[in-house]
């Protein structure tokens, strides 16, 4: 690693989060520096992963590679929602993909996940440190059930648990809300209680442990019943098992604010007395020509759909670093609005920085005939800054992707000769080649694609040597031959025809 990047990252500037728990943004300090925890709410695996999930890892993603790229040392969290996600009929989502499909719920568990995951490389996000699932922490989740009931904040009716909303907020400085906002008063004139009816001393209490009806595929014998987990309590369990009682950050969409991540909190102070993580961030929605995304309204699409083009909506399709390019265009937290002419723009914009990439990688320092300019000097230098203060301002990508492409300028000008490398120096070239390099692949996540056809390049070269071989230049002949033979390709001379193999 330079120099630059060992000494100095931490020094520019203070990295600065919006923090949904205390709604402002707040200096970022974490509980034990170096060391970083963060705990991200996974997907639930019953169907193909849609692209507001993929904001929102990808979101996740760069702040992960960020606090790496400042020094920090992070403990990343992930978990994999394989039981106790109920649907609006009270059905875990699991069980009733299964049951139509006709398939083991676990069969649908490893399809979704391998899904997920090869999507997740696609855009080259970076795997989390521990990936747990729900099913496999089940004994912790009846233990922390278990504990809630000894502390009084839950209770057992006909065979469920579940957490007693209203006592734990009188108990707890009426804490029930603290996250989103939302009064329990006002909760209990809106809710209607669709899961446990009378079973419950409040529609607001919500699930630990679900007695499961005869039909109910997933099922595990417990002292209330045989039953399954309810989803929330699998983060709590999960984040505090992995990261502790109390940890650094804990991330999700912004439809997870509530119920889930606020029950969260409730759960883990009734457990532990502490409410878990210190910095609570949200990602926003996704829309669609200013409209949101959903099925019902037939604006959705797949990432494989984003990729091949294969969508009415859609004019062409877009490769994956596009499509990551794209999505960190807009903060994490704002809207994102999909549109044709917006993926086209974001296009030309990656293959911008992506030129940059292979400039950058393949230029070194060279002494010339440049004397140096203080002015050019501190323009870079200002460049670099600010690429770090961008992102210490709550990670914002837009504001980065800004300054890099004003990096790009100097590079393309070092490239074209219309700036000297004296001009600008050693150090300060070096510099440069550390920031740009650094946040765009190892803080943006973006590297070099190319569409080109290798296929249609050999052929182009093989056209060539047949000239050459027309015209009995046997020099060129041999050149050709030697350059493709560097590359692993084989040419092989036929009576007919010119073929090409990959050299065995």
């Amino acid at each position: 690693m330079p120099f630059f990047a060992r000494q100095n990252r931490s020094m520019i500037g203070k990295l600065k989060v919006y923090n949904s728990l205390k709604r402002e943004k707040e200096e970022f300090q974490p509980l034990h520096p170096p060391h970083v925890g963060m705990y991200v709410c996974g997907p639930t695996v019953y169907s193909n992963v849609h692209l507001g999930n993929v904001r929102t890892f990808l979101s996740f993603d760069v702040v992960n590679r960020y606090l790496r790229f400042l020094g920090y040392k992070v403990r990343y969290v992930r978990n994999i929602t394989d039981v106790g996600h109920l649907s609006d009929t009270g059905e875990d989502k699991i069980s009733k993909k299964a049951k139509l499909d006709k398939l083991e719920p676990m069969e649908i568990v490893q399809m979704y996940a391998n899904d997920f995951h090869d999507v997740m490389l696609q855009f080259n996000a970076i795997p989390p440190d521990i990936e747990p699932s729900a099913i496999g922490h089940l004994m912790e989740q009846i233990e922390m059930t278990q504990k809630l009931i000894d502390n009084g904040y839950a209770y057992e009716s006909n065979g469920s648990v579940y957490f007693d909303v209203q006592k734990y907020h009188k108990e707890n400085d009426n804490s029930y809300g603290i996250l989103s906002g939302r009064k329990i008063e006002d909760l209990l004139s809106e809710t209607r209680d669709l899961d446990g009816g009378s079973d419950k001393k409040s529609p607001l209490d919500f699930a630990l442990w679900k007695k499961a009806a005869p039909e109910h595929i997933m099922r595990w014998k417990t002292q209330w019943s045989d039953g399954f987990p309810g989803w929330h309590l699998e983060c709590s369990v999960m984040s505090t098992k992995y990261l502790g009682e109390e940890f650094d950050i804990h991330g999700g969409g912004m439809d997870l604010q509530f119920p889930h991540h606020e029950c969260e909190i409730a759960q883990n102070a009734g457990t532990h007395g502490k409410g878990g993580a210190k910095y609570w961030l949200h990602t926003n929605m996704l829309t669609v020509n200013g409209q949101k995304m959903s099925k019902s309204l037939g604006n959705s699409f797949l990432p494989r759909e984003l990729m091949t083009g294969d969508h009415e909506l859609l004019e062409r399709g877009y490769s994956p670093m596009t499509i990551r390019f794209f999505m960190m265009q807009s903060h994490y937290a704002s809207t994102l609005d999909f549109s044709n002419e917006a993926l086209e723009a974001s296009r030309k914009g990656y293959v911008r920085l992506a030129n940059g990439m292979r400039l950058m990688h393949e230029m070194e320092w060279t002494k010339d005939d440049g004397e140096l300019n203080e002015k050019q000097v501190e323009q870079i230098k200002k460049m670099c800054d600010n690429c770090y203060h961008a992102m210490n301002d709550d990670f914002n990508t837009a504001l980065t992707i800004g300054h890099l492409f004003n990096l790009v300028k100097k590079i393309n000008s070092l490239h074209t000769g219309q700036l000297k490398y004296g001009e600008i120096g050693e150090e300060t070239f070096k510099r440069m080649k550390e920031t740009f390099l650094g946040f765009t692949e190892d803080v943006l996540g973006l590297k070099v694609e190319s569409d080109v056809d290798y296929k249609a390049l050999i052929d182009t070269i093989l056209g060539e040597y047949k000239d050459a071989k027309f015209n009995r230049d046997f020099e060129r002949v041999d050149k050709l031959r030697a350059e493709l033979k560097a590359e692993g390709i084989v040419v092989k001379d036929m009576k007919e025809k010119i073929e090409w193999a990959f050299e065995e």
